[in-house]
């Protein structure tokens, strides 16, 4: 590994002016990346570690700003012009950000957006562009990848779309590749996949990599030096194998410690149902048209029932594409169906819009993907207190306000915060926003998307405790799905395994984890011990 700094942030500084004032994200940091190492950048949610290195590539909201100094081989990229910084960034320095579907253009193909900067920086064209684009496809383990160069990012799952966002910042060989949160949503088996693709490309190319995550099983296994940060600054740096065999600072202990808890105990065998699906399907159509012929149909889920009881949760588990996300939005009546689903007395499956406008507020879904699902012109407080306007027409707007002080500080997050943007968050404080916006309609039933994928894992453990503790409080049935497995297991008391739209076991949560029947869990089940005997290594 050559000893050569390609990229010095010296004394940066990050703030945002903001109704309640300036913020201070990034305080004075220091931090440097060689030639072909991997760097970590690892904290909890808002630590700054992700404005860090939006700053790095300029890509601040408007109301940011960015002072010191971040050089790439000798140039301070804080002062280049935006023609000077377009042929670095893309081209020398290129990013995975955190969500991917925000940043996938909804109106054209992964094709076209593939093969846009391929084009731009490379000057090749159409036919070798698409060539290149169906290469990178393949490199990132996309299924089918001819047919998916005509998909659109809505047709797929979140996992794909952030192997189509990898993909895309391998496009130009880069010198320089910052991945953050790169494998959020991504189940366990196709993260330990992705992590090898990038080491194996790291060697093959000489590039480096600033790696940000919460996630310290990744750290470890895949980064060379590691930066702790925390409330934007860094309280800890140097080689991983020595920051994890000695952690020196409290925070960085704490850190490693931090894990979900405890196991869900199964509702009364006379609790009643409250949500039931009976032989549900959901098919898509991918592609046709007049020159395309036929479309494709996809059965991403075929013929799957569910039985939900009153306070109880089942986890949902499976790979990237394996219709969990599907089937939850399915059960919901967010998706077109067949097949039966009741909720209570009241069928579902026969009910048309203005039929589910009363139900919504007791069937709630906490999506996957928080900065997509939340309105970026309207403040946190009006978003958590939206559905109230709807369902709770009659409250003041002084009640509206202290309902959402609350649900805020249910979910571990300032009240006085409830005046800013979504942008001004991290991703992990956008997640738990949606989470309180969901809650504070106290519904019945609440579909959970992967609610903690981009939490670290001492805000996972909290999340876990308060979804918890809301569900004893309320009684409330959860559909919790998840790639996730430790997570799972503190949170269900039984499970639903998926694979291609179909369940291929389920059962009680201590006996699938305990003795799983079907090769495909044993593989998932086994991926999840791995991490787990790791994580108690540390």
């Amino acid at each position: 590994m050559a000893n050569e700094s390609i990229l010095s942030v010296k004394d940066l500084r990050v703030r945002f002016r903001t109704l309640d004032g300036v913020v201070d994200a990034v305080k004075g940091i220091n931090l440097n990346v060689r030639a072909g190492e991997t760097v970590a950048v690892v904290g909890e949610s808002g630590s700054g570690k992700s404005q860090t290195m939006m700053a790095a590539m300029n890509l601040l909201a408007s109301n940011g700003e960015a002072t010191g100094a971040v050089e790439y081989r000798g140039k301070n990229l804080l002062t280049l012009s935006k023609q000077e910084l377009n042929k670095v960034r893309g081209r020398k320095i290129t990013m995975i950000f955190q969500e991917p579907m925000t940043s996938l253009d909804p109106l054209y193909t992964i094709g076209n957006q593939l093969m846009e900067p391929i084009m731009r920086h490379r000057g090749l064209g159409a036919a070798q562009a698409r060539a290149e684009a169906l290469r990178l496809l393949e490199l990132v383990k996309i299924p089918d990848p001819e047919r998916r160069l005509k998909s659109y990012p809505h047709e797929m799952s979140g996992g794909q779309r952030q192997r189509v966002m990898i993909a895309m910042a391998l496009a130009n060989d880069p010198d320089i590749l910052i991945a953050d949160e790169p494998t959020t949503a991504l189940d366990v088996t196709i993260q330990a996949q992705i992590l090898a693709l990038l080491a194996e490309l790291q060697r093959k190319l000489g590039m480096a990599i600033v790696f940000i995550t919460h996630d310290l099983g990744i750290v470890r296994r895949f980064a060379d030096r590691v930066y702790v940060m925390r409330s934007g600054e860094v309280v800890e740096e140097g080689q991983a194998d020595e920051l994890f065999a000695n952690p020196q600072h409290p925070y960085t202990k704490m850190l490693l410690a931090a894990e979900p808890t405890g196991r869900k105990a199964p509702p009364p065998g006379n609790a009643p149902i409250l949500l039931e699906g009976r032989n549900v399907e959901v098919e898509f159509k991918i592609g046709g048209g007049f020159l395309a012929g036929p479309p494709m149909l996809l059965k991403a889920v075929d013929r799957i029932s569910v039985t939900l009881k009153r306070g109880q949760t089942i986890g949902i588990v499976g790979e990237s594409g394996s219709g969990k996300s599907t089937l939850g939005r399915a059960l919901l009546r967010l998706l077109p169906s067949e097949g039966s689903i009741r909720f209570g007395s009241h069928d579902l499956s026969k009910a048309d819009r203005s039929d589910m406008r009363p139900l919504r507020r007791e069937l709630q879904l906490v999506f996957q993907d928080p900065f997509g699902s939340l309105s970026p012109r309207m403040t946190v407080g009006q978003i958590i207190t939206e559905g109230l306007l709807v369902h709770e027409p009659s409250l003041s707007g002084k009640e509206r306000d202290a309902r959402a002080v609350e649900a805020l500080r249910e979910v571990g997050l300032d009240p006085a915060m409830r005046n800013r943007y979504p942008h001004e968050f991290s991703g992990g404080q956008r997640q738990r926003i949606a989470i309180a916006r969901a809650m504070i309609l106290k519904p019945k039933v609440v579909v959970l998307d992967e609610p903690t994928s981009a939490l670290d894992r001492s805000v996972q453990k909290q999340i876990v405790e308060l979804l918890r503790n809301l569900q004893a409080d309320h009684d409330l049935s959860y559909l919790f799905i998840s790639h996730d497995l430790a997570v799972v297991r503190a949170m269900s008391d039984y499970i639903i395994v998926m694979k291609q739209g179909k369940i291929v076991e389920e059962g009680p949560t201590e006996e699938i984890f305990g003795d799983p029947r079907e090769p495909y869990t044993k593989t998932l089940m086994a991926a999840a011990i791995d991490e787990t005997k790791f994580r108690q290594s540390v």
